[in-house]
């Protein structure tokens, strides 16, 4: 236990697989799942960087509402159209081209 605890020191980054290597070359015949349960009762644990699964994306642009504010009194003052999925010619983001 002192030889993992003084590799472990020198190398945090070893787990129970590079730690029974080392062991080995140090003459002990030892088995990983035997290294593993030591290092789990010393409290050891191998330190790495942690997948980064959420990782927040730059938001899409927001626009300004320009009929904000806007005195809407008669039929056909203002018109409204989405084109986003309709441009001819260019495959939209559902997979679709029109």
């Amino acid at each position: 236990m002192y030889l993992i605890d003084r590799q472990h020191l020198e190398t945090p980054y070893y787990g129970s697989r590079k730690m029974r290597v080392y062991l080995q070359r140090k003459g002990h015949q030892i088995n990983r799942k035997r290294v593993q349960r030591l290092m789990r009762i010393m409290g050891i644990q191998a330190v790495y960087p942690r997948p980064r699964t959420s990782i927040p994306g730059d938001g899409h642009k927001i626009y300004p509402y320009l009929l904000k504010g806007l005195m809407i009194d008669r039929p056909n003052q203002v018109w409204a159209a989405d084109i986003s999925y309709s441009v001819p010619g260019v495959q939209g983001e559902h997979g679709s081209s029109n």
